[in-house]
């Protein structure tokens, strides 16, 4: 079970998300000091690591539109949050899938920060509200690059097992 520490709404873009002026930051081990940055609350505790690993982020549809910035994707895997969203804008959503960012599409969730939410294979049971939203799983293919801790890792693993 973890806590939802940030809720957002609808179309929040990759600007909002990891603002553009800070583009010239590329490093992994740098880009969450940038996350949301415009949520001054929200961002200086991640720059505090108030966060638990595998704490919440919640979103309404079409999280991560707009530029097909890689570093949204990464300022939000520092922290290892995970993102509960109804739904993923395509680039990001493959941006995240490729670096290893855990995410929930959940087109009926409802969440506020605080609450405490339970994922399962196939749905997100919302313990402080006692509902329960289904939700829609990735391809499996997709699920086991995130699972691997992205693309390179899920890389290097199929050629460990070619080797053998």
């Amino acid at each position: 079970m973890a806590k939802v520490v940030f809720k957002v709404g609808d179309d929040v873009s990759t600007d909002i998300i990891y603002p553009g002026r800070f583009m010239a930051t590329v490093l992994p081990t740098e880009t969450p000091q940038y996350a949301f940055v415009d949520y001054p609350d929200f961002n200086a505790k991640i720059k505090k690591k108030e966060f638990p690993p595998q704490s919440i982020i919640v979103a309404g549809k079409n999280f991560g539109c707009g530029s097909s910035r890689e570093q949204a994707a990464s300022c939000l895997k520092g922290p290892d949050f995970v993102v509960i969203a109804r739904n993923f804008s395509r680039i990001f959503l493959q941006n995240a899938i490729n670096l290893g960012l855990k995410m929930v599409i959940c087109p009926a969730i409802e969440a506020s920060e605080g609450d405490e939410l339970e994922i399962t294979s196939d749905q997100v049971i919302n313990k402080t509200s006692g509902k329960s939203f289904p939700i829609i799983a990735l391809p499996k293919a997709r699920q086991a690059i995130i699972d691997a801790g992205g693309l390179i890792p899920f890389a290097r693993q199929l050629l460990l097992k070619g080797k053998r």
